[in-house]
């Protein structure tokens, strides 16, 4: 827990999670989002962001002391078969975040976010319950661009949690045709409190595993017992 923050905010924090995604296009310039350009500047990788990473807050939080000459393009997109479920672990700062996984005929309203190679490696540090990885045969049509079918992106390294045998999708992400029942984070966090410490108060229990990373391992590893990996067969991690 941060020397810092109280164990309200700590909490409050945890069940924000994915932190504010917008709908529509943006550019992250100096930490902040502001309008995107109609011919934005291309540069380094796309990578899918379908979770906190196409949060202006969260992202700005990643790229540190890089934000602030910053000019990253956050544009607008559709996944297709794809849906955005809760992973199998819970993160450093307690919530239980989202995962990809192969959905036929849903359709994810994701962002297609434009790295440098120095800000790629900046939010890598924020990812290590994710492999980066490259999908291929993928359709996400992008806003004013068509039609990618390879996208890089962060896979769970921990699979996809499962709840009464079923996938649970993150309700703050917009997904069409959805198959599976949908939660936020304090219903999810919830649910995870009821299997692994039933009884406990929902604060209490985010703020334990917060606080002592040696339970956030076990628990992630209870969660991780039922998971399922992602089911895309064309994606392989990337250096």
């Amino acid at each position: 827990m941060s020397a810092v923050a109280s164990p309200e905010e700590v909490v409050a924090r945890a069940l924000a999670y994915p932190f504010g995604v917008p709908r529509g296009s943006y550019l992250l310039a100096g930490g902040r989002p502001l309008p995107l350009e109609a011919e934005p500047p291309r540069a380094g990788r796309v990578v899918l962001a379908f979770g906190a990473n196409a949060s202006p807050a969260a992202l700005a939080a990643k790229l540190g002391p890089l934000a602030a000459d910053a000019r990253v393009p956050v544009v607008e997109a559709q996944l297709a078969d794809f849906d955005v479920v809760y992973s199998a672990h819970v993160s450093p700062y307690g919530s239980i975040p989202g995962a990809l996984q192969h959905a036929p005929g849903a359709l994810a309203a994701v962002h297609a976010v434009h790295l440098t190679d120095a800000q790629l490696a900046r939010v890598h540090r924020s990812e290590p319950n994710y492999e980066f990885a490259r999908l291929d045969g993928v359709r996400l049509r992008v806003e004013g661009g068509g039609v990618l079918t390879s996208v890089h992106a962060y896979v769970s390294r921990h699979g996809c949690l499962r709840r009464d045998g079923e996938h649970v999708g993150v309700a703050a992400i917009p997904v069409a045709g959805r198959a599976w029942p949908v939660l936020g984070e304090a219903e999810m966090l919830a649910a995870a409190r009821d299997r692994l410490a039933p009884g406990e108060d929902l604060p209490g229990f985010v703020l334990a595993h917060v606080e002592d990373p040696e339970l956030a391992a076990r628990r992630t590893a209870a969660l991780r017992e039922t998971a399922s990996p992602l089911a895309w067969p064309h994606w392989e991690a990337v250096a």
